[in-house]
């Protein structure tokens, strides 16, 4: 027979597993669903369903729908940061909005972050490959160096010395060639995954509805109104998207995305604050 502490938790998680409301329970599942399969199978689902830059060779529309229930199977932080956002919140802002409209207010964030997180990555494409033509024009060492530290940050870190010799033993043209591998590379290995757009688009709804209920954040035991706690989360997630707080490989301006259109929607929906 199993272990009565055993018993009980699983009976505590059936119950609070059942109060979730319809909506959040199935994205809750299919998340983890999809989650799961790709780990046990190891199936590279995101190469698959990632959503690709809109001028790379393999962009796909429906991506913008499929990359938002697929997540890191080597980060399980990625999913469980998101998942544990949905569970949290979501719930209370389907209570408000309704299953149906909850589902359609979650499906637009989602694909608007996608949309918008890929016109932020158009205007880095455009300022890099402006760069290279200026570097032609006028072909340096220090002008490349100067490229690949603002354009292939990651690149430069791991490999400064021989970026500062690539130019001087290699040549201007084939220097410039160079960046354009580089810049095409990129482009078409560019993959976004995860729920975090229609995540923080459920926390912006949050805010804006239940702006004066008290949250904890982390580990921290001080208690502070969700106005002004998540819109410092917003206001990191604008600094971290211009690389002050270090340079990642998360989508800051996706989250940013998500929880603009979600202010959009909420405002468009005219729905009242209740608390």
């Amino acid at each position: 027979m199993p272990a009565p502490h055993k018993s009980k938790i699983v009976n505590t998680l059936y119950i609070v597993f059942n109060q979730l409301t319809p909506v959040v329970r199935t994205l809750l599942l299919l998340n983890v669903a999809i989650f799961l399969t790709q780990t046990i199978m190891q199936i590279d689902i995101p190469a698959m369903f990632g959503l690709r830059y809109i001028g790379g060779d393999d962009f796909a529309p429906w991506q913008l729908l499929t990359y938002m229930f697929i997540h890191s199977a080597t980060n399980v932080g990625h999913i469980l940061s998101n998942m544990l956002g949905l569970f949290m919140f979501g719930t209370w802002i389907e209570n408000v909005l309704g299953s149906r409209r909850f589902l359609a207010f979650y499906m637009v964030c989602g694909m608007g972050a996608g949309m918008l997180n890929n016109g932020v990555i158009y205007v880095e494409h455009t300022l890099e490959r402006q760069s290279i033509e200026a570097f032609a024009k006028t072909p340096t060492p220090t002008k490349f160096v100067e490229h690949i530290e603002a354009h292939e940050h990651f690149l430069y870190q791991a490999n400064k010395e021989l970026v500062h010799s690539f130019v001087q033993r290699n040549g201007a043209q084939a220097s410039e060639l160079e960046l354009k591998r580089l810049e095409i590379a990129k482009r078409n290995d560019h993959v976004v995954i995860g729920a975090s757009g229609a995540i923080f688009g459920i926390l912006m709804a949050f805010m804006l509805i239940f702006p004066n209920i008290k949250m904890q954040f982390m580990l921290i035991p001080v208690e502070v109104k969700a106005k002004y706690l998540v819109s410092f989360y917003m206001v990191y997630e604008l600094v971290a998207g211009f690389g002050y707080a270090g340079i990642s490989n998360v989508a800051h301006f996706a989250h940013l995305a998500g929880a603009l259109v979600a202010f959009l929607l909420i405002k468009f929906w005219k729905i009242k604050r209740e608390y």
